[in-house]
C-alpha cells in the first residue's frame, strides 16, 4: 500500500460525540481489551491495524463510549497517529486484524472504510444516525470511569458468604505467566461488623480445587479482604481463604 495516498480519501472518521471513558491503567485496559476479544492475558498490545481496502495503519485504543439501557455496550473510541479520532464497534476492529481482511474489502467492491458498516444490529438508532454526520471539528472531551467509593475494611480476618461468579486468568507480571483465579459476587462479611463487599477475586488454589466449585455455588469462609483490584470493576481481593463450607440452599 502506498504512502503517498491520502487516508482521508480511504477512511470516513466517526469522531466520538460527547464525552468517552479513557482507561484508568493497564489493568483496566487489559480488562476491557480481553472483553472486546483484541487481547489476551499473553498478549496485551499496545497498538492495533486499522483497514481499508487500500489503506492500513497503526492505531491506538484510546478509550471507550458506553450504550445500551444500562451502558452494556461498548464504541471503541481509536487514535490515529496524527490525533484524529473515530469510533468504531469492537467487532468492527476485530476483524479488521485478520490478514485476510482488506482482501475482502476489495473483493466486494469497496475501497474505504465505511462507518454504516461498523454498526451492528446492537447500535442504538441515535449512533446509526451519526455515521452519516461529517467529521467534527471540536474534539470530545476524555473522562475517567467513575470510581466507586472505597470501603472500611476490617484489618483482621473475618467470616464470608460469597457466590462463584467465573473462573478466569490473571496476568502475573513477575513471572510474565496466567494465574488461575475466581471470582466471587455478592461477596459479605457476617457477624459482628457486616459489610456488603459485592465483587470480589481470589488466587483460585489447591484449597480451593479441593470443593470442585461451580459458577453459581455458594460458599462460607474465613478470610482477609484487601484493597487490590483484579479490574475497574473487581477492586477487592480475598487473601487466604479457610474452612471453606458450600453452603446447600433448600
Amino acid at each position: 500500500m502506498s504512502d503517498t495516498m491520502n487516508k482521508k480519501d480511504h477512511i470516513h472518521y466517526i469522531p466520538p460525540q460527547g464525552d468517552y471513558f479513557t482507561f484508568n491503567d493497564e489493568d483496566h485496559y487489559l480488562a476491557k481489551g480481553m472483553e472486546w476479544g483484541l487481547l489476551t492475558a499473553r498478549s496485551v498490545k499496545k497498538e492495533l491495524v486499522f483497514k481499508t481496502g487500500r489503506h492500513e495503519e497503526r492505531v491506538t485504543l484510546k478509550g471507550y463510549q458506553e450504550y445500551g439501557i444500562d451502558g452494556q455496550f461498548n464504541t471503541i473510541v481509536l487514535e490515529f497517529d496524527d490525533g484524529e479520532l473515530t469510533c468504531i464497534h469492537p467487532a468492527y476492529l476485530k476483524e479488521m486484524q485478520s490478514a485476510g481482511f482488506a482482501k475482502e474489502l476489495l473483493s466486494g467492491g469497496s475501497t474505504e472504510y465505511s462507518a454504516k458498516k461498523e454498526v451492528t444490529d446492537k447500535a442504538t438508532s441515535e449512533e446509526a444516525t451519526s455515521v452519516e454526520k461529517p467529521a467534527v471539528v471540536k474534539k470530545a472531551k476524555a473522562k475517567k470511569a467513575p470510581a466507586k467509593p472505597k470501603l472500611e475494611l476490617p484489618e483482621e480476618k473475618v467470616h464470608f458468604t460469597a457466590s462463584v461468579k467465573e473462573f478466569t486468568e490473571k496476568m502475573n507480571h513477575f513471572t510474565g505467566e496466567t494465574d488461575e483465579v475466581v471470582l466471587f459476587e455478592n461477596v459479605k462479611i457476617i457477624g459482628e461488623a457486616e459489610l456488603y463487599i459485592g465483587d470480589a477475586w481470589c488466587g483460585y488454589s489447591k484449597t480451593l480445587k479441593k470443593l470442585e466449585l461451580e459458577e453459581g455455588v455458594e460458599l462460607e469462609f474465613d478470610g482477609k479482604i484487601v484493597d487490590k483490584k483484579f479490574s475497574k470493576e473487581v477492586r477487592y481481593k480475598v487473601n487466604n481463604p479457610s474452612k471453606l463450607k458450600k453452603v446447600e440452599n433448600n
